[in-house]
């Protein structure tokens, strides 16, 4: 109401919550960050952060910034930034991120791709052009 930016929407603190015992079929498409205590089966696509909690269940596509995953994951996960798994996460699929982060205990039964590396390669390759 007081904002002197005008025409910018205020994103701070937008947070969508599928709270326990809730169960959704579909796609969902926001701007604001995820936390999944239920069960989701569609495709989640967010420019922000995805958090599937203790008994959360996602099953179907994740394309989001960051993740953090305490819960269940079955599908493709696309993590432009951060994966982050906690202990009792289970994960299967493809996943393709920036950086990995995994606890102790986590099940990670994927195939995985991480985008940094592949740009690592590259520019490693073209340095060894340079010098050859």
């Amino acid at each position: 109401m007081f904002n002197d930016k005008k025409g910018v929407p205020n994103q701070i603190g937008e947070r969508n919550i599928i709270a326990k015992n809730t169960s959704l079929v579909g796609d969902i498409s926001s701007d604001g960050d995820f936390r999944v205590d239920g069960k989701i089966e569609g495709t989640i696509k967010t420019t922000g952060r995805v958090v599937i909690g203790q008994e959360g269940l996602v099953t179907g596509t994740i394309d989001c910034v960051n993740a953090d995953i305490e819960g269940s994951f079955s599908g493709k996960l696309i993590v432009d930034q951060i994966l982050s798994l906690k202990s009792t996460a289970i994960i299967s699929g493809e996943v393709t991120l920036g950086k990995l982060s995994v606890e102790p205990g986590a099940t990670f039964n994927a195939t995985c791709t991480m985008k940094g590396s592949v740009k690592a390669i590259q520019n490693e390759q073209q340095e060894t052009k340079k010098t050859a």
